[in-house]
């Protein structure tokens, strides 16, 4: 099979979460132990460093990688969900694995995938384990799924653990308060192995605190540890803790003499992080006059701070475009969303869309008015076509709306 054919026979054939939602969900680590014994266990070849959270755990993994490429390290990056290609989930230096890759490591082992029932976050992941061992990277950061205790990149030992926050969202999976949450992405902290905590509350601290004694792990509350933080070409308000993290975390690896990290290289990472990894949809600029800005948050904690974000611009008239996923709760995220605004709401183009009508129609009731589109392009050029020069645009609501826009 070509690369294309590839990519569609993974997408189709394995349970696959971007698509298909909670029916893609496995409930332990069997599968991927028993893949990963089958590829001769390529993640006890890597040094690792582990990401979890609910927000802020693709930015913190992309400046880390960023970070530590300044420093002069030959870096694997695994991140989730792609964009455009599947290959961006698995990068090298912020080369993306090529496509004869994917396409020999698919054909190399397809019976054993069917034979064993592998989804395709399973089958990723020992693709990217694979991968970062046979080019021998120095250090790979691997970014968790969903959750952290039964994510099938939770069989590796890093050599930091990181927990950025914790907030509701897929609580058909990890449980309906952030205590229990926590309790899930909790699951990645190993005995002995140090873990950063990004941000905290009253309820998530004793659950980190109790699973960090339990495993006499080293603990570090990144946000009252770090006090100043560097600028990064990464611009949204919420970076600010995911910059405290990061930080914290280099402090971390410095103090282990495993890697060497300088200031400078440190300061140089977070400036150039979409140019080092080719990071994109985090308050990312389409356009000016009228200002177009695109972001990926997708839930409550991450979308109240791009709305609040967005009142400090200044503009005429407010454009939104947007879009999300069937298992979203309408009635935690739209109340987020500023009423003098015109709206454009569309379907993102995935079996997990939600339909635009009910969509609209809950809008409605938060008094957020405005049309419904066919696509997520068409809302965009009807904004784009509606707004004069001094307007502001902002398109999001969802990874796969940000997907289907013009990124370059």
């Amino acid at each position: 099979m070509n690369y294309q054919e590839t990519t569609n026979w993974m997408f189709n054939q394995l349970p696959m979460y971007q698509l298909q939602g909670a029916s893609a969900y496995k409930e332990d680590l069997t599968n991927i132990k028993l893949l990963a014994k089958h590829l001769d266990n390529p993640q006890n070849r890597l040094k690792c460093i582990h990401v979890a959270g609910t927000n802020g755990k693709g930015s913190t993994s992309h400046m880390l990688a960023s970070v530590l490429q300044e420093a002069g390290y030959k870096v694997g990056l695994y991140t989730s969900p792609h964009l455009k290609d599947f290959r961006e989930r698995i990068k090298i230096n912020g080369e993306e694995i090529s496509e004869d890759f994917v396409c020999e490591f698919v054909a190399k082992h397809k019976d054993f995938f069917e034979a064993n029932d592998m989804s395709f976050f399973e089958m990723s992941v020992g693709l990217a384990f694979d991968y970062f061992a046979s080019e021998k990277t120095d250090v790979a950061i691997i970014e968790v799924g969903l959750g952290g205790r039964l994510d099938a990149t939770n069989i590796i030992t890093p050599l930091v653990s990181v927990i950025t926050n914790i907030d509701l969202d897929h609580t058909q999976f990890l449980g309906n308060t952030p205590a229990a949450i926590a309790g899930e992405k909790a699951g990645i902290i190993k005995p002995n192995v140090p873990v950063v905590i990004g941000e905290y509350t009253n309820e998530t601290q004793p659950v980190f605190l109790a699973k960090a004694e339990e495993n006499k792990a080293p603990i570090y509350f990144a946000s009252d540890l770090i006090q100043e933080v560097f600028p990064s070409d990464l611009i949204g308000d919420y970076q600010f803790h995911n910059k405290k993290t990061l930080q914290q975390t280099i402090a971390i690896l410095n103090s282990q003499n495993e890697f060497k990290v300088s200031n400078e290289s440190l300061k140089s990472g977070l400036l150039n992080v979409v140019k080092n990894t080719g990071l994109q949809g985090r308050w990312q600029q389409l356009g000016e006059n009228p200002k177009i800005i695109c972001d990926t948050a997708h839930n409550k904690h991450g979308l109240a701070v791009v709305m609040n974000q967005i009142q400090k611009e200044t503009f005429e008239k407010l454009h939104i475009v947007l879009g999300v996923v069937n298992d979203k709760d309408l009635d935690s995220i739209l109340p987020l969303f500023p009423k003098n605004a015109q709206y454009y709401f569309c379907r993102p183009d995935s079996s997990r869309g939600l339909d635009t009508e009910i969509l609209k129609v809950g809008a409605k009731k938060y008094d957020l008015l405005g049309e419904k589109y066919d696509s997520v392009a068409e809302a965009f050029a009807a904004a784009k076509k509606n707004a004069t020069e001094n307007d502001f645009i902002y398109v999001g609501g969802s990874t796969f709306v940000v997907a289907e826009l013009p990124l370059n």
